[in-house]
């Protein structure tokens, strides 16, 4: 390091200008609405008398005091540790080694994008408590936040090694954004549509005017062809807008391997994140295949990687996710070249199955949750009205066939097997999960039995790992082969403590 780049240096300047630009929108939206509700209509003199003054007077105070934490925030840059010393009242002091660093991640939403600023995190990926484990820049110009980046992810002892598999691992195909509209988001956002609607409704005093209008149209038609009318305006505008966001979030989007043995994901329309993942911290990738995504054959890749196990500090959820949906033999390439294999562990082994104990032990649960949706509306038929015992026998015969098959086929999905030098466990139906982990990953095995297990001889083995979620199980395996399979993955860990026979 030379001498300038273990100088102090300060957020960037513009930092005042985006922070007084995002509390006026945020003013604008908030009291507008209000005085419209008091007035009963918009007018320009009464939002300038009521609103100006509080606007001016909220601006000013977050300028005044976005201004002194600018002055009062500085960083560097040195060759052992990064730090970072700034608050007002209270000043604070932290560091981190830079030996240490595993992840810089680079976003920049719309407006930061706008001023060519940038938010800067550097984390160690460690889990430890009220954040001492990253460093935010907030915001840093775009340049310099690339550049650092660079700077601290640069491993010189890997670079050679990882030289010769460099380059772009995966990008974009417009043609994934099929599998959007089949995801539990598209409902979703139709519901939250129409409550946005009502809300908005009430903001302007007109509410009730929308509720009795909707309801005026639907009374013009059978009561079934209203809620059919209904339901399709919701998904409707629900796959309208899980296409949306499909394209905020995966606009451009790029997987690229990096010189010092980096994986990087770079992704979004409106806000751009960079999402830098160091492949030392990388203990195996996870296969998931939701069941909407699965019926059209598609699956997304997820990193098991130690430091992403727990989100904090409002951090986005999605920040292990290497790929999105796309085609299951191209989730499959990707994570063959992720963990540097010619053949993706999820793809290589035949996995065996379970007992057919496993199988009843689903379809019993599946019958329980069908009584359990469909018994409240027998008590309150019996209690009420008759008109509820003829919508619970009506869920009965609907739901009891659709539970039933969900449980078969979260049956068939159950698996496990060992291929190389990872474990392979498979379970799930609605969400199908297919993780293949390092067995030099795994720090411990849990044997968990129920009784009701211990009936049928099954039990559910559980990998523990310092990596993803901390722990992948093996459901409903029969005793002496989950046992053995154990062993067979980790001999010094179940090993010593089992009997031969």
């Amino acid at each position: 390091m030379t001498t300038a780049e273990t100088e102090w240096r300060k957020l960037d300047r513009r930092t005042v200008v985006v922070s007084v630009l995002r509390t006026a929108g945020l003013v604008a939206v908030g009291a507008l609405p209000a005085v419209v509700a008091v007035s009963g209509r918009f007018s320009l003199a009464l939002a300038a008398v009521t609103v100006g003054p509080a606007m001016v007077l909220i601006i000013g105070a977050v300028a005044i005091g976005d201004d002194i934490r600018w002055r009062r925030t500085s960083y560097r840059i040195g060759a052992e540790r990064v730090e970072l010393v700034s608050g007002i009242v209270v000043r604070k002091r932290r560091s981190l080694a830079t030996e240490r660093i595993r992840s810089v991640d680079v976003t920049a939403g719309l407006l930061l994008r706008v001023f060519g600023l940038a938010h800067v995190k550097i984390g160690t990926g460690e889990q430890t408590g009220a954040g001492e484990s990253s460093l935010s820049l907030h915001p840093v110009a775009a340049a310099e936040g690339e550049r650092l980046r660079r700077e601290l992810l640069d491993r010189p002892a890997v670079r050679e090694r990882a030289a010769a598999a460099d380059g772009t691992l995966s990008r974009i195909d417009p043609s994934w954004i099929r599998f959007a509209p089949v995801s539990v988001l598209t409902p979703a956002i139709g519901g939250a549509a129409f409550g946005a609607v009502l809300q908005v409704a009430e903001w302007f005093g007109m509410q009730e005017g929308v509720i009795s209008w909707t309801l005026d149209q639907l009374r013009a038609f059978p009561l079934v062809v209203s809620v059919l009318a209904f339901v399709a305006a919701g998904l409707v505008v629900g796959v309208v807008g899980s296409l949306l966001w499909f394209v905020e979030m995966w606009w451009d989007y790029r997987l690229e391997r990096e010189p010092g043995g980096t994986l990087r994901v770079r992704r979004g329309l409106l806000t751009t994140r960079s999402v830098s993942l160091e492949e030392r911290r990388l203990r195996g990738v996870e296969v998931v295949e939701p069941l909407g995504n699965r019926l059209l054959g598609a699956g997304r890749v997820d990193a098991v990687a130690t430091g992403l196990s727990r989100q904090k500090e409002g951090e986005r959820t999605d920040t292990k996710t290497l790929q999105p949906a796309a085609p299951r033999a191209e989730a499959d390439r990707v994570a063959a070249l992720v963990l540097r294999e010619e053949v993706s562990p999820t793809a290589s082994v035949r996995l065996r199955g379970h007992p057919r104990a496993a199988r009843g032990r689903r379809v019993r649960w599946a019958l329980l949750t069908v009584l359990v949706a469909v018994a409240p509306l027998l008590v309150l038929g019996l209690v009420l009205t008759p008109v509820l015992l003829h919508l619970a026998w009506i869920c009965a015969l609907v739901l009891t066939p659709v539970a039933v098959a969900i449980a078969f086929d979260a049956y068939r999905n159950l698996g496990h097997g060992i291929t190389g030098g990872y474990l392979v466990a498979r379970h799930g139906a609605v969400r199908r999960s297919t993780v293949a982990l390092q067995r030099r990953g795994v720090i411990g095995w849990t044997a968990r039995q129920s009784i009701f297990q211990r009936r049928r001889g099954l039990l559910t083995l559980t990998a523990t790992t310092a990596a993803g979620g901390g722990a992948y199980s093996v459901h409903d395996v029969g005793e002496s082969e989950g046992l053995t399979f154990a062993e067979e993955a980790v001999p010094d860990l179940f090993g010593p403590f089992l009997e031969r026979t």
